[in-house]
């Protein structure tokens, strides 16, 4: 077994995991077929790590980082799942420039180093430092034209501050003009801390899905998706709540117009869920389906949240559900993520 001295040192343990492909377990790739066709599955949610940036920060991994390369690539294999597109949680928002700026270059550059030793199953989104737009926007063009990164990962939230504040602008425009998909992970919230405390990991189970449409709510009613239509946003965790209860998004502004009278936006709340885009890490076919109806399947990719353990079925949830089609199950799967990702077909 590999040892977390030797992560370390390997330089780049995304997900606790060492760069050894000879210790690859031969584990025989599941192959995915729907209806004759082999399909590639891409998991868009995958974590990751580097742990000299987490030294950096003086920041500590999560338990569930640690494990093997060998391991990470069994699991893939035994569910499935053919690509990850890794993304790191930021944890880095409240860091000054000078550092936060250390950080990302070396995240980005190990991340694209993992990538390019195993092209077949990985691919990356890029960090950046969201709390400095105009910096993040230079990370991002310099990690898709330099380093070949897919996109980035950001946090639903910014130290407090909305995603659709207009202090961000610059960032979305250079997502949209680079044409490249941007993931959405919610982060934790100091504030609540006293009001999700107690049984049941509320500041996950409550709060994480929470953020996500919070978040997608103020980029929706601020008019940020009005200014940014070609952006390509993906939110985790089908969305949060926002899909579940979406006509109320439209309600309030035919029962209360004043409410959202600031900003004129170009089309009801709810049709602006079919230009973004969700994982499916739902969990129920009932739930699948329901998202399916709201938003559409094709805006619609497979997530796992690998390492943490939430689910081993991602691939068989949506081979499972019953009201898909095969087409629709195909492009869940992996092929809208292959087209946002700009992967080439098998």
């Amino acid at each position: 077994m590999t040892t977390r001295r030797e992560f370390v040192a390997a330089g780049i343990a995304f997900v606790g995991c060492s760069l050894f492909p000879q210790a690859h377990a031969q584990v025989r790739r599941r192959e995915v077929v729907v209806a004759g066709k082999r399909v590639r599955t891409i998991d868009v949610h995958a974590h990751a790590i580097i742990p000299e940036a987490q030294a950096l920060m003086k920041q500590k991994a999560a338990p569930d980082y640690a494990s093997t390369m060998a391991e990470r690539l069994q699991r893939m294999d035994e569910q499935g799942i053919d690509m990850q597109a890794l993304s790191i949680n930021p944890t880095w928002y409240g860091l000054e420039r000078d550092l936060v700026a250390k950080v990302i270059e070396l995240q980005n550059e190990k991340l694209a180093e993992l990538c390019a030793s195993q092209p077949d199953r990985f691919v990356a989104f890029a960090s950046v430092a969201l709390q400095y737009p105009d910096l993040a926007a230079q990370q991002l063009e310099h990690a898709v034209k330099k380093l070949n990164l897919r996109g980035a990962g950001i946090g639903g939230s910014v130290e407090g501050e909305e995603l659709s504040d207009p202090t961000c602008h610059p960032f979305w425009a250079k997502a949209e003009e680079l044409g490249v998909l941007i993931f959405m992970h919610p982060q934790a919230s100091p504030d609540l801390q006293n009001r999700l405390r107690g049984n049941g990991g509320l500041s996950n189970t409550i709060w994480n899905p929470l953020e996500t449409t919070l978040a997608l709510s103020h980029l929706i009613y601020e008019g940020t998706l009005d200014r940014f239509p070609g952006l390509k946003l993906c939110a985790a965790h089908g969305g949060g709540y926002l899909a579940s209860y979406a006509d109320r998004s439209d309600h309030i502004c035919l029962t209360f117009p004043e409410r959202c009278a600031a900003v004129k936006l170009e089309k009801k709340p709810t049709e602006y869920l079919r230009q973004l885009y969700f994982d499916s890490l739902v969990f129920t076919s009932e739930a699948l389906r329901h998202l399916t109806a709201q938003v559409g399947a094709s805006q619609i990719v497979m997530g796992s949240d690998d390492p943490f353990g939430w689910t081993k079925t991602a691939v068989d949830h949506i081979l499972g559900a019953p009201e898909l089609t095969d087409e629709q199950r195909r492009a869940m799967l992996g092929e809208t993520a292959a087209k946002l990702l700009r992967l080439e077909k098998i």
